[in-house]
């Protein structure tokens, strides 16, 4: 695990542009494993920059987003597609019929996660898995648990991720209960893992994740078992890691 501490917003953004740069120019059908929230914007606006200055192409990659809320309209702004065709793939040159969110509004959502993981079958292995972690350890919405979910499935999302997704919405009524997220299994299948981490709120989260015990109750801890992770964090997040 490469663990690199940032001073500032611009070098931990270009640094993880950078490593989704370097992939694409030596292999540029790469599949992409993508994620949402706060922590990826900066990356995301770095990876539209270089595409428009010439550096990268999209047009043969994929990707496959970690989750989506269920119930909520695709074209609400804050749906997980929306936000990944506002923050990315409406600037880039990608396909988006390449490009995969799980569909949080289909009529029979375990047939909805057994198409996804037979998707990330046919069109993987994910090359590089762009994560997030939530407050309380979770990775994608696998929210710690006594067990975990290999595969997609749908999840009931816990207290503390509704009360820290409420400020996206009017009102903590208005945040979709469950979510559609690839699970753990399939997440550490993925040639490597990038997980980015911004805000001192997320510290307890990190130092669980990275120096504490693997356990189901972190769910980013798993991560420890992985073969090939780098770890981006500002320094808030980094601030109690030894």
């Amino acid at each position: 695990m490469n663990i690199l501490k940032f001073k500032n917003d611009e070098d931990f953004a270009q640094t993880g542009a950078n490593l989704i740069v370097s992939l694409l120019q030596s292999n540029p059908k790469a599949v992409l494993g993508l994620a949402t929230g706060s922590s990826p914007i900066g990356v995301y606006a770095k990876l539209v920059e270089m595409h428009r200055k010439g550096i990268v192409s999209f047009a043969k990659a994929s990707s496959f987003n970690l989750d989506e809320y269920v119930g909520l309209p695709v074209d609400h702004p804050q749906s997980y597609r929306s936000f990944m065709n506002e923050q990315l793939f409406n600037h880039i040159d990608i396909e988006l019929a390449k490009t995969h969110v799980p569909n949080g509004n289909a009529a029979d959502l375990d047939a909805e996660c057994l198409a996804y993981d037979k998707l990330l079958e046919e069109g993987g292995p994910v090359d590089l898995q762009l994560l997030g972690i939530g407050s309380n350890g979770h990775i994608g919405f696998n929210e710690p648990d006594a067990s975990l979910s290999s595969g997609t499935h749908v999840v009931d999302l816990l207290q503390e991720t509704l009360d820290a997704n409420a400020r996206f919405f009017d009102s903590q009524e208005d945040v979709p209960r469950k979510a559609v997220t690839m699970g753990i299994g399939g997440i550490l299948k993925a040639r490597q893992i990038v997980l980015l981490v911004r805000g001192e709120e997320k510290a307890e989260a990190v130092k669980n994740a990275l120096e504490g015990p693997i356990t189901t109750q972190c769910p980013a801890s798993l991560l420890q078992s992985h073969p090939n992770v780098v770890v981006l964090l500002d320094e808030g997040a980094a601030k109690w890691l030894k």
